[in-house]
């Protein structure tokens, strides 16, 4: 099970589109040596297609990896894009990955300070 209801954990978007037919050792080698982050310290990375009609998740749980994959029947999913030069990730809150899984587009969503969180 992926833990995305926890707020302790790190997840990650890979900003860059990639081939999705990767799974276990290419995306591990996408978020190891491309994101520059280590997958086994238990990140949640998030990868989508140049179409980005689909996106997979890979997670190490500790025990082992998971890939998950979600594959839309009509229209895309709304992707960040980089705000630096040569950024390849951007860091998310788990509300922020419920809300892309789900077809909601980020772009120029915000939390109200209210919500706001470190």
């Amino acid at each position: 099970m992926l833990p995305i209801g926890t707020s302790s954990i790190d997840i990650f978007v890979c900003l860059e589109p990639c081939d999705m037919r990767k799974s276990f050792n290419g995306l591990y080698a996408i978020a190891a040596n491309h994101l520059e982050e280590e997958p086994q310290k238990g990140a949640i990375f998030i990868f989508t297609n140049k179409a980005r009609t689909r996106i997979k998740i890979l997670h190490f749980d500790g025990t082992g990896l998971w890939v998950s994959c979600k594959r839309l029947e009509a229209g895309k999913f709304s992707w960040p894009k980089a705000t630096e030069a040569n950024q390849r990730k951007l860091k998310l809150h788990t509300e922020a990955l419920q809300l892309l899984v789900d077809g909601v587009d980020l772009r120029g969503a915000k939390f109200l300070p209210w919500y706001q969180r470190d």
